[in-house]
C-alpha cells in the first residue's frame, strides 16, 4: 500500500488539505525554473534562442534537454558522495567535474534528460537577477501566482518537516538546480494557474508548450506518447487525454503534477507518495483528473 497526498484544481477551485505538510517536488522544480526563465525572456533580460556566451547551446536547448550535455546524476562519484552523507559540492566543484565532459550530441540534434542543463538554468537566473534562486522564484513566479507556502529547501532540516521526514538525512543541496518543497495544493495551484495563462506572456506560454515528440521507453507508466516542451513533460494517450506537467523522483518519494486540457473542465492533478514507483504516482494523477479516483489526502492506494 502506498500513501498518497493529493490535490486537484478545476476552474478556480482547488481541492486539497490546506493544512497538509510540505512534500518534495523534486523535478517539478524544473517547471518552476522554466517559468522563471521565460518571465525573464519576456522582460528582455534573457534570450531564448541565441547561443549563451562562449557556448554552443541556447537557453531553449537547456530548457528542452536538447543541449547535448550529460547529467551529473549519472556520475558514480555523485551517488557515492550522497551515500557517505558528504556535504554537497559547491557550484565551482560541480563545474570543475563537468568541465571536460564530452557532449552527447550537437545542440539541437538529439534529446537527453539533463539535470546539468537545469543546474545551468538556475545559475543563469541567479546571475541575471543577482539573487538566490529561492528569492527569484518567490518574486517572479510564486508571488504572481499566489503561491505563499512553498520554497527552495536549503538544509536537511527543511526535509525533516516534510510529510515523510528525512530519515536518511538527505541534503537538498545535492539537487543542484534547487528543490522546491511545499504542500500538494500549492503544487497543483502553481501548475494550474501557469497553464491557464496566469503568468507568462502569450508568446512565452506558446514557447513553453511547443512539444518535441520523444522516442523513450515508458515502461508501465500511464502514457502512450512521450514528449517534452520547455520545462514540461507533455505525454499523450492517457485515459484522461494529453497532459502537461512534470514528474519528479528523489530518495524514497515521487512527485507528479499534470494539467489535463481536454478534461471538462480542464484540471490539474497532483500526487505525492513515499515510493519510487513512478507508474503508481503518475497513474494516480491520471485517475484523479478523470474522476476515476476520489480520494482524500492521506488515502492509501
Amino acid at each position: 500500500m502506498t500513501e498518497l497526498l493529493t490535490a486537484v484544481c478545476r476552474d478556480d477551485e482547488c481541492d486539497g488539505d490546506v493544512a497538509a505538510p510540505p512534500v518534495p517536488w523534486w523535478s517539478v522544480t524544473k517547471t518552476c525554473l522554466a517559468a522563471c526563465a521565460l518571465v525573464l525572456v519576456a522582460r528582455g533580460r534573457l534570450i531564448l534562442d541565441d547561443p549563451l556566451p562562449d557556448r554552443a547551446y541556447t537557453l531553449r536547448h537547456l530548457l528542452q534537454h536538447t543541449s547535448g550535455l550529460g547529467s551529473y546524476t549519472a556520475r558514480p562519484e555523485y551517488h557515492a558522495a550522497i551515500e557517505r552523507h558528504e556535504a554537497p559540492w559547491t557550484d565551482s566543484d560541480l563545474c570543475g567535474r563537468l568541465r571536460f565532459d564530452a557532449f552527447l550530441f550537437a545542440p539541437g540534434e538529439g534529446w537527453s534528460y539533463s539535470n546539468t542543463g537545469y543546474f545551468l538554468v538556475r545559475r543563469l537566473i541567479e546571475l541575471t537577477v543577482n539573487a538566490p534562486i529561492d528569492a527569484a522564484l518567490q518574486e517572479l513566479v510564486f508571488a504572481p501566482l499566489g503561491i505563499a507556502r512553498s520554497k527552495i529547501a536549503a538544509e536537511p532540516a527543511d526535509l525533516d518537516r516534510c510529510a515523510w521526514g528525512n530519515a536518511n538525512r538527505y541534503h537538498p543541496g545535492w539537487v543542484f538546480h534547487g528543490l522546491v518543497i511545499g504542500p500538494p495544493v500549492d503544487a497543483a495551484r502553481f501548475l494550474h494557474r501557469l497553464m491557464r495563462g496566469g503568468l507568462l506572456a502569450p508568446a512565452m506560454h506558446a514557447a513553453m508548450r511547443d512539444r518535441r515528440a520523444l522516442d523513450v521507453p515508458l515502461d508501465k507508466r500511464p502514457w502512450r506518447g512521450p514528449g517534452y516542451g520547455l520545462g514540461l513533460m507533455m505525454p499523450s494517450g492517457s485515459a484522461s487525454g494529453p497532459a502537461l506537467g512534470h514528474t519528479g523522483q528523489g530518495p524514497d518519494s515521487t512527485a507528479a503534477v499534470f494539467y489535463f486540457p481536454e478534461v471538462v473542465p480542464p484540471c490539474t492533478a497532483a500526487a505525492f507518495a513515499p515510493t519510487e514507483d513512478v507508474a503508481v504516482v503518475e497513474g494516480a494523477v491520471v485517475d484523479l483528473a478523470g474522476g476515476r479516483m476520489d480520494i482524500a489526502p492521506g488515502c492509501r492506494l
